[in-house]
């Protein structure tokens, strides 16, 4: 009898955010709670990451393991790469003086680098070169969202048509979507530079949208397998004018394109054992007493008007265009005059911040703003508050929405904005219903949502329905990871599939 065990599936993680390390977008969170759960599930999991300034704060401690160079025009990039562990996973730093050391993911103060295409262009080829130098033989890269765009397209172009020896050629490639709304389109200009031939500029399945190189659309034609946040998402951005651009490609590609829901990590966000609350609560409390002493004491801390049946609504997050924030400054007045307290969480601009503050002014008792992510008060907020404003356009990867439910708060989304599968909306199915969805994204049709949600809300016997069904959806990593593991097996039988066809 043959007793061996299959070796663990081995992941190359790229990812421009890695929680623990650097923390700009929701990316970091899925990040590093995808790493960790498919680490505990029993893969062989390395983290790939651009070592930036964020990390210069508060330096982990790291050991020299490789250096890579790569073509750079005439000359050659070279990358010195550091490792550390995270919880233990390894994640390899790539160091370079210039494009990355002493700057962000993305972009500072004056808004996205000029030069992004060339920075993750450059990480993109030291990534691929690496694992002949790290010894880490990947099954699969698992690259995130635009700034790995160029993973799928490099590993193709250079390394299975050109390189067969090369042990980064033998891995497939998963190329997973984060956010829609932004996919790093660049002037053509750049081909050359980037060495992508203009001929996959021309190309219908190539790098090009709206006249432009793409790297969101070039990771999506290229990938082995590519993949979304849950499974109508998957489906829905195939149909007109709901993928961005990219509709033609979802299509074209609907037999590689899948959709996993993102989990939350429920040792750090459980409600019955969270020691940030003042009383514990969950699915199994009828009453919702815990509950109940939480809002309390979130009043209480934030100074709001202590009224048990006032309800709390909160918003958690970047106070841009991308989170929704544009069309709940637009009604801030309009809900808080409805006998509501509103808990408003993030940071942006200082005019945004200015503002928030004169409207707090004028609602004493009625609205806090909180600069910054507190985690302590965080926890505070999920516990204590009654509905959660998540009105961004696109966000199926934020896990807000999973963590409210696992407090108890029940969110309001926009209908179209990828959740709609996760958040059960309480006007098509109010036996079913999780929470409420706005149909057209509007300020006016957030508001009137907003206006069903209260009237909900003053029926105690039908909103503590909505609460317990919250309550006990199960979002868990675990479940996830399991997904992703399924969705591996996909890209290795195709990569093996592709190669007997050669």
């Amino acid at each position: 009898m043959d007793c061996r065990h299959p070796r663990p599936v081995k992941i190359a993680l790229v990812t421009p955010e890695f929680l623990t390390l650097v923390r700009r977008t929701n990316l970091a969170h899925v990040a590093e709670s995808l790493a960790l759960s498919l680490k505990d599930a029993g893969a062989d999991i390395r983290v790939f990451l651009p070592r930036t300034i964020d990390l210069s704060a508060t330096p982990p401690p790291m050991q020299p393991r490789a250096v890579v160079r790569v073509p750079d025009g005439d000359r050659k990039a070279e990358f010195q790469i550091y490792e550390q562990t995270v919880q233990n996973v390894p994640v390899y730093l790539f160091d370079h003086p210039t494009l990355f050391a002493e700057r962000h993911p993305y972009g500072g103060d004056e808004g996205l680098y000029e030069d992004n295409w060339k920075r993750y262009s450059l990480f993109a080829r030291a990534v691929l070169q690496s694992i002949e130098v790290l010894g880490f033989d990947a099954d699969i890269f698992h690259c995130l969202d635009w700034t790995t765009g160029l993973i799928p397209v490099y590993h193709e172009l250079e390394y299975v048509r050109k390189n067969a020896d090369h042990p980064a050629t033998k891995a497939g490639t998963y190329f997973a979507i984060h956010n829609l709304a932004v996919q790093g389109a660049f002037e053509r200009e750049i081909l050359p530079h980037i060495g992508i031939p203009h001929e996959q500029f021309k190309q219908i399945d190539g790098v090009e949208l709206g006249g432009k190189v793409n790297f969101l659309k070039s990771g999506a034609e290229f990938a082995t397998v590519l993949g979304t946040h849950s499974p109508s998402h998957a489906l829905k951005i195939q149909e007109k004018d709901r993928g961005y651009g990219m509709e033609e490609t979802f299509q074209r590609r609907k037999k590689e394109l899948v959709g996993i829901t993102n989990g939350i990590d429920y040792l750090a966000w459980d409600p019955n054992q969270d020691p940030l609350l003042p009383a514990a609560f969950s699915a199994d409390d009828k009453d919702l007493a815990g509950k109940r002493k939480c809002k309390a004491a979130l009043q209480s801390s934030l100074q709001l008007d202590s009224g048990p049946r006032t309800p709390v609504a909160c918003m958690v997050g970047r106070w841009d265009a991308d989170s929704g924030f544009d069309l709940v400054a637009e009604i801030f007045t309009q809900v808080l005059e409805r006998n509501v307290e509103l808990v408003i969480m993030g940071s942006g601009s200082e005019e945004i911040g200015q503002r928030l503050r004169t409207i707090e002014g004028s609602f004493i008792g009625r609205c806090r703003v909180i600069d910054g992510i507190q985690p302590s008060t965080a926890h505070l907020i999920m516990g204590g508050s009654d509905l959660l404003l998540l009105p961004s356009h696109y966000q199926p990867s934020n896990p807000l929405f999973a963590i409210g439910m696992r407090y108890g708060v029940v969110p309001v989304v926009y209908g179209m904005s990828g959740l709609e599968d996760t958040v059960i909306d309480f006007a098509k199915d109010p036996k079913e219903a999780t929470g409420f969805h706005f149909p057209s994204y509007t300020a006016d049709a957030l508001l009137d949502t907003l206006v069903e949600a209260l009237k909900v809300y003053r029926d105690a016997a039908s909103w503590k329905t909505i609460v317990h069904r919250c309550l006990q959806q199960d979002f868990s990593w675990s479940q996830t990871a399991s997904d992703y593991l399924k969705a591996y097996r996909r890209v290795t039988r195709r990569t093996r599939s592709k190669k007997k066809s050669a």
